[in-house]
């Protein structure tokens, strides 16, 4: 079945279309708001695909530092002695900007920007912008998105 993704900025929604219709999972996006640019802080924008599917064999609530997993599960105590991780969970999805000059390329690229969409601790809000680019999601919703799509699959992020 033919997968494809789409994330309303502005709804703070992540919407999955296919053939058989349309659902949504909330998310969290940057709370810089939207943008390209290396270093913004921001979330890009128009058109991307998912480059890799990172962390299959992983358990919920796995960690990952370098899209690499520490071997930790995310827990109150583990947040408590590490106050100042980002913390990304349970699996990876990689995402490549599809517009040169926009989202791909120079100062503007996405991958190179390490823009995921990852899990989050269940503590963090969804339906308000706080993360610093990627698109956060809860974590059992990420493991069902994640058993959907592959590599290639078409993202539109939009405001």
């Amino acid at each position: 079945m033919q997968v494809r993704l789409r994330v309303s900025l502005k709804r703070q929604q992540l919407f999955v279309l296919t053939e058989k219709g349309e659902y949504s999972y909330p998310v969290s996006t940057a709370k810089a708001g939207a943008g390209e640019r290396n270093g913004s802080g921001c979330t890009p924008r128009g058109r991307h695909f998912i480059r890799a599917c990172i962390g299959s064999d992983q358990p919920l609530g796995a960690v990952f530092v370098g899209r690499r997993p520490t071997g930790e599960i995310y827990s109150d105590n583990l947040a408590a002695s590490h106050p100042e991780r980002d913390w990304i969970l349970t699996r990876i999805l990689w995402l490549c900007g599809r517009e040169p000059g926009f989202n791909r390329g120079g100062e503007v690229d996405t991958q190179r920007r390490y823009i995921y969409i990852h899990g989050t601790p269940d503590t963090e809000p969804m339906g308000t912008p706080l993360s610093h680019g990627c698109i956060r999601m809860r974590n059992t919703d990420l493991l069902e998105l994640f058993e959907q799509v592959s590599p290639g699959t078409d993202i539109l992020i939009e405001e």
